[in-house]
């Protein structure tokens, strides 16, 4: 499972989910990644993250590869797909059966548990020390020890998280079978050699967990820099919940301007009325991750 990654070869990444064509909240982290990869000279590679079929829709991910070409924005490889990787992230489970327990609570059953900043339910332990009386299992989770986990963030900074207080033991694979997102992120990384993660900064409160998987399985640590969210008017984050507008793979020129803007970039007015590719080779050429707003939405 395990890939040596030589951290100072840049390899990047973007992961969508194919719930929808590509809109401006996913383009943001997309040009972000693939930017901070080519700028350093490395690769920039594509996953999949079709992990919860339910959520996917039929032809998205051809649908964003196809936007991704359009906009200029060209991978290394064949993209992985989360869907063909379920003996990856059961082997991983089963390394790290010392430190899982089987729990039986449903969400309505914790939902009177803590709220983290996040607002996310702390999990209270319940099932820590055995499954109640006539109770089935409903999923696996990770118990989680009294540590802090610190890090530093390319763009957010310092990061400093106790597990134990903020999060609880948490779920590596849901009742419905499906690994959970922690996990599968984990072993994809590493599978791919990842060395930068440039992601959307919602996802900067898990990172923590990741990086306890990470010690837990003697997996690297990525660099990780967590870019500002793009919200709508209501002040939700753009997603297809949200009825994000797709981008126009016809005319992209217009939505990667708004992109580098969005990041600190100030690419000049004129080339959004350019072809793609010149604008982003304008990006190439004068990217810093230094110029990204250190705010985590927008």
């Amino acid at each position: 499972m395990r890939k040596s990654a030589d951290m100072n070869a840049c390899r990047g990444r973007f992961a969508p989910s194919p719930t929808g064509p590509l809109h401006f909240g996913s383009l943001v982290a997309a040009v972000a990644s693939w930017c901070e990869a080519r700028a350093r000279g490395g690769q920039w590679l594509l996953r999949i993250e079709d992990l919860d079929p339910p959520r996917c829709a039929p032809g998205a991910a051809e649908d964003i590869l196809a936007t991704l070409e359009r906009l200029g924005l060209d991978w290394d490889g064949t993209p992985m797909r989360q869907s063909t990787r379920g003996a990856a992230y059961a082997a991983a489970l089963e390394r790290l059966a010392d430190h899982v327990f089987p729990c039986a609570c449903s969400r309505r059953e914790i939902a009177d548990s803590a709220l983290n900043p996040q607002g996310e339910q702390v999990y209270p332990g319940t099932c820590r020390g055995g499954l109640p009386p006539g109770r089935g299992v409903r999923s696996s989770r990770l118990r989680v020890d009294e540590c802090e986990i610190e890090f530093t963030d390319a763009v957010q900074g310092r990061i400093r998280q106790s597990l134990a207080r903020d999060v609880g033991d948490f779920v590596l694979r849901r009742a419905d079978g499906v690994f959970a997102y922690q996990l599968a992120v984990v072993v994809d990384d590493a599978e791919q050699g990842i060395s930068h993660v440039v992601r959307g900064a919602d996802l900067l409160a898990s990172t923590p967990r990741q990086i306890y998987l990470q010690r837990l399985l003697g997996l690297p640590t990525p660099h990780y820099a967590h870019v500002p969210v793009a919200l709508n008017a209501a002040g939700e984050k753009l997603s297809k919940q949200t009825l994000a507008e797709a981008i126009d793979p016809s005319h992209p020129a217009p939505a990667l301007a708004a992109a580098l803007a969005f990041l600190g970039q100030s690419p000049p007015p004129e080339l959004a009325r350019a072809r793609a590719r010149d604008l982003r080779d304008w990006a190439l050429a004068h990217w810093s991750l230094e110029r990204v707003p250190r705010v985590r939405a927008r």
